[in-house]
């Protein structure tokens, strides 16, 4: 028998699968989380989930490393359809202008699940990002970033991106944030999921 609490427990445990399945690159559990038309949105990506796995592989070959950490959750849940949000951080490192730095960025994931065939699966992510920062990992290295670059890139995810495009990722500018229209937008659409509006 299903019930609110039981779902929100479902979706919370889909929701920590994810993170832990995909950093430790354990694919074919991670495709269980989705259904089958899901669809992952990133700085760096944005397609099918199955995409999204061969491009992390592709990433992964070539050194990329990208770690996620997650906080506290909300789920909303209207028959068949849910909205979650979960306090996370993404941690990236990379040489950046010569130097090996950390990139942590702070945000939520913003996540449409629809319970059908059965069960609950991620039909959309899109991830928040509200703020970030930029470190080299050796304290005493001098590190001098392109201000016009930089400047290019939205504040919430501007030294993420930064070290993305300095790897040969093409990095989205229009993500939302911690405010403004991109925001605005996407809450609207959570609204419209929960109101069984098409996606």
């Amino acid at each position: 028998m299903r019930d609110e609490v039981s779902d929100r427990h479902i979706i919370r445990e889909l929701v920590e699968n994810w993170a832990v399945w995909r950093d430790a690159r354990l694919w074919d559990r991670f495709r269980t989380i989705w259904h089958s038309d899901g669809r992952m949105m990133a700085t760096w990506f944005q397609g099918s989930f199955e995409e999204f796995i061969a491009m992390n592989d592709t990433g992964w070959a070539k050194g990329v490393r990208i770690l996620h950490f997650l906080g506290g959750s909300t789920i909303d849940v209207k028959g068949d359809r849910a909205i979650a949000q979960t306090k996370m951080t993404i941690s990236q490192r990379a040489p950046v202008e010569g130097v090996i730095c950390d990139v942590v960025c702070t945000g939520r994931f913003y996540d449409f699940f629809e319970y059908r065939e059965s069960r609950w699966g991620l039909v959309l992510r899109q991830p928040i990002y509200e703020k970030d920062r930029l470190d080299p990992v050796d304290p005493s290295a001098k590190l001098e970033l392109d201000k016009e670059l930089l400047a290019q890139f939205p504040e919430g995810y501007r030294h993420l991106a930064y070290l993305q495009t300095r790897i040969g990722y093409q990095v989205k500018p229009d993500m939302p944030g911690i405010e403004g229209e991109a925001l605005d937008n996407l809450y609207a659409r959570g609204a419209d999921w929960l109101a069984r509006k098409p996606l």
